[in-house]
């Protein structure tokens, strides 16, 4: 016997057929790209075409570990498989098997993108459901004749797989004598795999990022056309096996649905236009619960809440309504319905196939239209939450990350991190009116703060400044109150402040303790106040109105006096003739939930379930939905459900932007 060589360690062969795994991927990215080239010619240049493909890999990484993860166990077992000729055919089999269907899927991507505008997902099986064999065999023969080049690559690619996976037959028949060395160092590659291929499934091995989907994709395009570059089919339909598209109702007609709300917002005004700065800053889990003003009269006369700063801003120099809720229950919610009035209903928009439409908000009407520089601002590791792609996909020009933050001479980089999430937020607010300052007027910038999140940790010259509340959450709201009061101070020098709207809400509640605030309604209850210097008009607190964040972008480019048409999910705040309201998915019961008028009404679906006076029965005790007025009843449970058919028709049929 023969001592083995160290080409001869499974280790070895694995990588070197994984690497070949990464070549066929990359190749049938280059027949993607050649196959349609007449949808990317004339906007695509070498240099962008190559970081495609590097940011390709990202996602090749996690569908070649998908794919390839039993390989790998057969592979890194501690037995002396090469001896044993029936187990390397079975791995040899398997190896070739799932990747040969992987290439499949990527090549006949190649011929489908052009009818969808994106990589197929899995909803491709509940689109052929209905299709017979035979029909599906014409079309697949039909295609695989004339695209006979890709069915030759598709030969070529598997043989080469074939041909080199390793070890080689030839090495069979050379017993080989095995010794400790050579399975402590199987044990050791399979232990080392786990955590690496979690790591790489994942996409990322740090705590502050979430797996990646198929709208990270968009956080290396220039256009959402460009994500299938990126992306490849396996990891697209791996990624959306669990997410249904949105659900399609048909309540009524389209005609009757757009009498009843239009999401396509017709420019009315015919004031010139006016190029505020706007500053939108979203604050992690800053409930009302925590605020001393909302809670004056809920929680007792005295009071005083976590919020010094934002209170005093509120009483004496802005607009804010009481009632006011959030679109969602989770920070991926939060953003799209802030920035570009897209409300989470059902599913977050992160997540689902929808996020590769084309996608507007105000970044990109700003910047598109009028010339605006914008940018887009979160303390945490760059590509963290999603945040980075959707930026990107609706028009935020620039991103400024914890990368950004480490590479400013007039900061302490990662020294100002907090350790697990990200540079603690008066560290990053300063930073953030800093770089302002620096940008081109006019200007729409948002923020999305971090320091009052899980697992509510302060800096250390803080710990027993602030009042720690009932809740851990709560000493950290009061310390970014006080960074916040920083930032406004810092800002106030600043040259644009008096030219700038600041909008501040936060993303959605969290650990809500009085029964006001755990109930359905109050769970979404947020802040949200618009603070313009320049428009000392714009104060006061209006007891009356219902605003969702979803409004958020109709009142900014109302306040301006935006001259183009745009498609948002929510109504301008300040108008007198618009008629108010706020739609929320409700996890607890898989419904939706209405206020308009005096009413909040529970939808399944399909029916109305119960209807409460929410202005007056706080607590939602009083089911009054046999009682209400009918006509009333069912003025209400109409709009809602135009509101929620054009949602799902536009979210489906990738119609979220007008089209020039």
């Amino acid at each position: 016997m023969k001592k083995h060589r160290f080409a001869d360690f499974p280790i070895v062969g694995l990588i070197v057929d994984l690497l070949l795994v990464y070549v066929a991927y990359t190749l049938c990215r280059l027949a993607f790209l050649l196959t349609n080239w007449d949808l990317y010619a004339g906007s695509l240049t070498f240099g962008h075409a190559l970081n495609l493909f590097l940011a390709g890999l990202r996602f090749d990484t996690t569908a070649i570990l998908y794919t390839n993860v039993l390989v790998m166990l057969l592979v890194l077992l501690p037995c002396h498989w090469k001896e044993r000729p029936a187990y390397y055919r079975l791995v040899r089999w398997v190896f070739v098997v799932v990747n040969a269907v992987a290439i499949a899927a990527n090549l006949a991507d190649c011929v489908y993108f052009p009818y969808t505008g994106k990589r197929t997902t899995a909803s491709v099986f509940a689109e052929f459901s209905h299709e017979g064999a035979g029909n599906l065999s014409k079309i697949f023969r039909g295609q695989m004749l004339s695209h006979w080049y890709l069915v030759v690559l598709f030969v070529v690619l598997v043989a080469a797989l074939w041909w080199a996976f390793r070890p080689r037959p030839r090495q069979m028949g050379q017993r080989c004598r095995p010794t400790l060395f050579y399975y402590a160092s199987l044990i050791l590659a399979l232990a080392a795999s786990i955590p690496l291929t979690i790591g790489g499934m994942r996409g990322g091995f740090t705590h502050a990022v979430r797996p990646i989907t198929i709208s990270n994709a968009n956080q290396y395009v220039d256009r959402p056309i460009e994500t299938g570059i990126v992306l490849n089919t396996p990891f697209a339909i791996f990624r959306t096996l669990s997410k249904r598209p949105f659900p399609s109702p048909h309540y009524m007609s389209d005609g009757e649905a757009l009498s009843l709300y239009s999401p396509v917002h017709q420019p009315t005004d015919t004031a010139q236009f006016r190029p505020m700065n706007v500053v939108v800053l979203i604050l992690e889990s800053f409930s009302k619960q925590h605020f001393g003003f909302y809670n004056t009269t809920l929680r007792g006369g005295t009071y005083q809440g976590f919020t010094p700063f934002l209170d005093s801003l509120i009483t004496h120099q802005a607009l804010t309504f009481q009632y006011s809720y959030a679109n969602g229950r989770k920070s991926i919610e939060g953003m799209p319905s802030v920035l570009s009035s897209l409300p989470n209903y059902v599913e977050p928009l992160f997540l689902t196939q929808a996020s590769l439409n084309h996608m507007s908000g105000l970044a990109r009407e700003l910047r598109e239209q009028k010339g605006y520089t914008t940018a887009f601002f979160h303390g945490a590791e760059n590509g963290s939450m999603g945040f980075q792609a959707f930026a990107n996909t609706t028009g935020f020009e620039h991103y400024y990350g914890r990368t950004e933050y480490n590479r400013s001479p007039r900061h302490n980089g990662d020294a100002d991190y907090d350790g697990i999430w990200a540079i603690w937020d008066e560290e990053f607010l300063q930073y953030y009116a800093e770089e302002m300052t620096e940008m081109k007027e006019p200007f729409m910038t948002a923020v999305f703060t971090a320091s009052s999140h899980d697992p509510f940790r302060l800096p250390e010259r803080y710990v027993n400044r602030f009042p720690k509340g009932e809740r851990q959450l709560q000493q950290c709201i009061a310390y970014t109150d006080y960074a916040l009061r920083r930032f406004f101070e810092t800002a106030s020098r600043a040259p644009w402040f008096d030219r700038t709207l600041f909008v501040i809400t936060a993303d959605h509640t969290s650990n809500n303790i009085d029964p006001f605030y755990t109930t359905t309604l109050g769970s979404y209850s947020v802040p949200i106040i618009l603070y313009a210097p320049g428009l000392p008009d714009l104060h006061r607190y209006d007891t009356e109105r219902i605003v969702q964040q979803a409004d958020i972008m109709p009142t900014v480019l109302s306040l301006l006096h935006y001259d183009h048409p745009y498609i948002a999910f929510g109504t301008d705040m300040l108008a007198a003739q618009a008629r108010p309201f706020a739609l929320h998915w409700v996890p607890e019961f898989s419904g939706y939930q209405y206020l308009e008028d005096n009413y909040l009404l529970q939808f399944d679906g399909q029916k109305v379930t119960a209807a409460y006076r929410f202005r007056t029965d706080s607590l939602l005790q009083t089911n009054v939905l046999g009682t209400m007025p009918q006509d009333t009843l069912l003025r209400l449970e109409n709009r809602m459900k135009s509101v929620i058919q054009q949602y799902m028709q536009r979210m489906n049929n990738d119609s979220l932007v007008v089209r020039k």
